[in-house]
């Protein structure tokens, strides 16, 4: 295999799979060394195709049995899909409507990921791993008055709509609204969802120093 068909494989790959520079570089890295994938050898790039290949890239085989490039469906990352990341996500959406996040983008919680699990996608962290961000985000809602702890509920209750009960009260702290947790016990969650975002909006027009 010559370094030049490699070199331009490894640029599609790059696409296709969506990857920022940041995690690109990461990734050339880690496996070789280099940052820039002109540096690298034969064997070096051979990694990192394999490693591409790993992550779900799939060359595509033209005419002549030579491989080539696939049209991209979209060069937009796919955002994490697992449980645990969709967890996650969850959590990252409602400290943002609790005024704790400023951004509340997928590449803003793709950011905080690699900061905390030292990953180059959520999509590619293992689940397990994943819990380790969770944990991160509610301590995040703890410290900003959300509780997160539902063990010893009332089995009567659902945890979820108790959580999103809690942070409607939090908002009203940052509001200066009146307690009311009582009120939401038998609300609905799209009741709740509502709630959160229009609280939420509000929060985000207040001026940084009171959120």
């Amino acid at each position: 295999m010559s370094r030049r068909p490699s070199l331009i494989k490894v640029q599609i790959a790059r696409k296709e799979l969506g990857l920022a520079d940041d995690d690109y570089r990461m990734i050339l890295t880690r496996l070789t060394g280099h940052s820039s994938a002109a540096d690298c050898s034969d064997a070096d790039l051979g990694r990192v195709l394999d490693e591409f290949k790993a992550k779900g890239w799939t060359p595509k085989v033209v005419a002549g049995g030579r491989a080539g490039a696939r049209k991209p469906e979209s060069r937009k990352a796919r955002p994490a899909d697992h449980p645990s990341a969709k967890k996650a996500r969850a959590l990252w959406l409602s400290l943002w409507n609790l005024g704790e996040v400023r951004d509340p983008s997928e590449t803003a919680l793709e950011a905080f990921a690699r900061r905390q699990l030292k990953v180059e996608r959520l999509q590619w962290a293992d689940q397990a791993l994943v819990y380790k961000l969770i944990e991160a985000l509610k301590a995040m809602a703890e410290r900003a008055g959300w509780l997160q702890g539902v063990s010893g509920l009332d089995p009567a209750l659902d945890p979820i709509v108790v959580l999103k009960a809690r942070l409607i009260e939090a908002q009203n702290q940052r509001l200066g609204y009146p307690p009311q947790i009582a009120r939401y016990a038998d609300w609905d969650e799209v009741g709740l969802d509502l709630l959160i975002r229009r609280q939420g909006e509000e929060i985000r027009c207040l001026p940084e120093n009171a959120r």
